[in-house]
């Protein structure tokens, strides 16, 4: 199992499955946005031992490349506390749980293992599902919304000009269409700032942001190779900028962001 610093989650559900609560956590990585799962608790639910399944997971070829340790957050008595925990992604959940021979385990706790193995991963894939549906939603809300007022300013725009072609020729019309023009700008500055600045950032701009941290994190890394400076950029924007995720960043604040990666880059390069 990796040693690397624990990811830090920018999501996480619980989800009731047949009466266990099952905590899964989405988080940023290289790869962009995953979902991870939590092993020792499910091993705690099925009666199997902990030490014995990490164990397994280790000698994997496949699992022991993807397991890492996430950060989450859990109520112990009556208070909450944050744990790092070893998790597998979610799409590699059922690697693990069929690799646990239903045949060789106690009597007692074999129904409940086949009944993770065949429904577990669909009842937690389909909580992360509704997530991502549910953001689609509001994205196509706030585009549609942009694209409404374009439509007002294009309107708006066919109607001066409409207005301009009626103005007889005259010394003044010069005059004329600079007022215009003022005042098609001042409605377009107008309508952006009750639409643009609190909208998050497109895809785009999201692209780009990733590919500065990329390569701030591999200058990073040429200082220090012993920290995941990937995750470390991520946390500090969060922190500074005060986001959850770098796809939620407005657009007020989007050249603030280029501005503080290539800051940074600048320092380490001098």
């Amino acid at each position: 199992m990796s040693a690397e610093q624990a990811l830090v989650p920018i999501e996480q559900k619980t989800v009731n499955f047949q009466g266990d609560d099952i905590t899964a956590v989405l988080v940023e990585t290289e790869e962009g946005e995953q979902v991870f799962v939590p092993v020792r608790p499910i091993c705690d639910f099925l009666g199997v031992s902990w030490t014995g399944q990490i164990e397994r997971i280790n000698r994997d070829p496949v699992l022991s490349e993807v397991v890492s340790t996430v950060r989450v957050t859990r109520t112990e008595g009556q208070r909450e506390v944050t744990r790092e925990l070893s998790a597998l992604p979610l799409e590699f959940l059922n690697g693990w749980l069929f690799g646990i021979n239903a045949s060789r385990v106690k009597e007692e706790i074999r129904d409940n293992l086949i009944r993770y193995q065949r429904d577990c991963y669909r009842i937690l894939a389909q909580a992360f599902l509704e997530r991502a549906e549910t953001a689609v939603s509001s994205t196509m809300s706030a585009l549609a919304q942009i694209r409404a007022n374009a439509l007002a300013v294009a309107a708006l725009a066919e109607q001066q000009m409409e207005h301009e072609r009626r103005i007889s020729a005259s010394e003044t019309r010069l005059d004329k269409a600079a007022s215009v023009v003022g005042e098609l700008g001042r409605r377009v500055r107008v309508l952006e700032q009750r639409t643009a600045p609190g909208q998050p950032i497109g895809e785009e701009q999201a692209a780009e942001i990733t590919q500065r941290i990329k390569a701030l994190a591999g200058l990073l890394t040429e200082k220090d190779s012993g920290k995941n400076h990937y995750q470390s950029v991520f946390n500090e924007i969060y922190r500074l900028f005060g986001v959850t995720s770098y796809k939620l960043i407005p657009q007020a604040k989007y050249e603030a962001v280029l501005e503080f990666l290539d800051e940074w880059g600048n320092r380490i390069t001098k």
